[in-house]
């Protein structure tokens, strides 16, 4: 592993002109000394970044482990604290107060959350995951692969083994995912897997055993989780006023305040309801040319905007179809981003995939870069069709939510020039150090992707259409962030999150029965969207005013993206300082 991190730190310095201090050498050396122990103990991390040196591991979740690392944490925070930030030149400015935030989080995560205690999801990362990505990512011959698949497996009855022995008093709602998502696992081990070991015959041949052993194992876990563990489901989903606000300033890295992200939200809830309504106006005359004004209601603002996405959403897809309109609308997209000139785009892969089964019932899509550490890589757009057990009505109602207008703003968000775009350009950044590869902001990522879907809405993507999705789905992003806080800092009840999310956010019902369950699933995370693409459109109106008619947003975006995934608030202080970073051409 330190030769891995030697050599890769070797390249990254070759390629820097910055004259380094004696505290840029020390922040250095602290820095790969703590991402060398950092993806060793996050061993599934790795894969995902792309270091292949632990895949054969699984996360040790033992109490003697966590307390290690804990201890492992607050030495290396007392390294950092010794070194004085301000001496530090080029990225090492900012990624050393990159590196002390997470490092504070990591210690804030076990000393305060513990969510290894009460949360049986944290365990899935082990349970599926670490298979999945050894079969998804074609990043070594399936000889070299499958060993450590085999290990992995090997490993699997241990990690079930402390998940049985930490977990206490989850959640319901917790546990009740948990086993959906096990069930899921068992499918991956058994068929799922097929992919790779299809590619060795003999060593799939000699897997068999180990895979219905290990699949024997999940069943087990499944049964525990349901017969032991869920009757003893009684712990609270909502994280707490004080939590919630330790939480949520570590995750998004932004210099908002709890308070004023809520008191942001709120406005730009009643701003952005007028715009969509304003939006809806002409197309209720273009769907609705004989419909009698008074009787029609059209001062009713609510109505008027119902009835326009009501009869947008009698075009979808379903099951079937999904995927295949998936990737025509990318398609589609990546055309319009080049016509438009509005960002260089990368010529990297992208495939658009059905999302593996035990990765569904969160979601409707991801986009899974290749990590910042992988030479070669595809990204996958997974979108998700509904699960097998939903009633007709459900499927209709969760494809009405995502037809074929939804898709386009949903394609932009995921792929281009949304996070596709953005975490391939990502990949590219270039530092003395790996920290801001490890440690991405996902405020500035989801931010970057919400900022997207009006950037494209702006330059006439899809028509009104489009904009009136691309307006509903800013209109999910700041429900987000009022559920998040008002559900882990707050009492919101179930009616009124699906007040707030059908009636003020016009959302389909089964989408918020599906956000309902997300929000009491994660805390923090779901604020990420509104207040990233606070920041970035901030960001942009400061850029505009400041250049005036010599602001060009192929440009301003090129640059933007050209700093890695770092908090918005660090790439502020980079334009403001005039900073730039290479930016390709195209």
């Amino acid at each position: 592993m330190k030769i891995i991190i030697a050599a890769v730190s070797a390249l990254l310095l070759s390629m820097l002109n910055a004259s380094a201090t004696m505290q840029d050498d020390q922040f250095q050396k602290i820095a790969g000394d703590y991402i060398e122990q950092y993806l060793q103990a996050n061993p599934e991390d790795a894969t995902e970044l792309g270091d292949h040196s632990f895949d054969g591991q699984l996360t040790d979740y033992s109490s003697d482990a966590r307390a290690k690392d804990l201890a492992a944490q607050k030495e290396f925070r007392d390294k950092l604290n010794a070194v004085d930030g301000s001496q530090l030149t080029g990225a090492n400015n900012i990624d050393f107060r990159i590196l002390k935030e997470n490092i504070d989080y990591q210690i804030f995560q076990a000393e305060e959350l513990k969510e290894a205690e009460w949360n049986p999801l944290v365990y899935m990362q082990s349970l599926a995951n670490s298979l999945y990505l050894l079969v998804a990512r074609d990043f070594a011959p399936a000889e070299k692969r499958i060993p450590n698949l085999r290990q992995r497996m090997e490993a699997i009855p241990r990690v079930i083994a402390q998940a049985k022995a930490n977990l206490q008093h989850p959640p319901r709602v917790h546990t009740e995912t948990a086993i959906e998502q096990t069930q899921g696992a068992i499918n991956l081990v058994r068929a799922e897997l097929a992919p790779l070991l299809d590619q060795a015959p003999q060593m799939k041949k000699e897997l068999a055993p180990l895979q219905e052993k290990t699949a024997a194992a999940l069943e087990d876990y499944k049964k525990w989780l349901q017969n032991d563990l869920l009757p003893r489901s009684d712990g609270d989903f909502r994280l707490g006023a004080e939590k919630y606000r330790k939480k949520l300033h570590f995750a998004l890295a932004s210099d908002l305040p709890m308070e004023e992200i809520m008191k942001r939200a709120k406005a730009d809830l009643e701003q952005t309801q007028i715009a969509i309504y304003q939006t809806a106006l002409p197309l209720y005359k273009k769907y609705f040319p004989n419909a009698d004004p008074a009787a029609a209601g059209l001062a009713d603002k609510h109505k008027v905007t119902a009835a326009v996405l009501d009869k947008l959403a009698e075009q979808h897809p379903n099951d079937a179809t999904v995927v295949d309109f998936a990737k025509k609308i990318t398609a589609e997209a990546t055309d319009f981003v080049k016509q438009h000139d509005l960002v260089a785009v990368p010529t990297v892969p992208l495939d658009v995939i059905a999302m593996p089964e035990f990765k569904r019932g969160v979601a409707i899509a991801y986009c899974d870069a290749p990590g910042p550490l992988e030479k070669n890589g595809k990204t996958f757009f997974a979108v998700a069709p509904t699960p097998k057990d939903w009633s007709k009505e459900r499927k209709e109602s969760f494809f009405r939510e995502y037809n074929n207008y939804m898709i386009r703003d949903l394609t932009v968000h995921e792929a281009m020039p949304g996070h596709f775009l953005q975490l391939a350009r990502a990949n590219e950044f270039r530092a003395s150090t790996l920290v801001r590869a490890i440690f991405q902001s996902g405020t500035f990522i989801e931010g970057w992707a919400v900022y997207c879907e009006q950037t494209m809405a702006e330059q006439g993507y899809g028509g009104p259409e489009v904009k009136m999705q691309q307006l509903k789905m800013r209109l999910r992003a700041i429900c987000n962030a009022i559920l998040d806080q008002s559900i882990h800092a707050g009492n919101m009840s179930e009616k009124e999150a699906m007040d707030l999310m059908t009636k003020e956010g016009y959302q389909q019902e089964g989408e918020a029965v599906a956000k309902w369950k997300r929000a009491r699933l994660t805390s923090a995370q779901l604020s990420t969207y509104f207040v990233g693409a606070t920041e970035h459109l901030d960001l942009r109106a400061a850029e505009q005013k400041k250049l005036g008619n010599d602001f060009n947003l192929k440009k301003y975006n090129g640059q933007v993206i050209s700093y890695g995934s770092p908090p918005v608030k660090y790439v502020r202080e980079l334009m403001l300082q005039g900073t730039t970073a290479s930016q390709p051409s195209g």
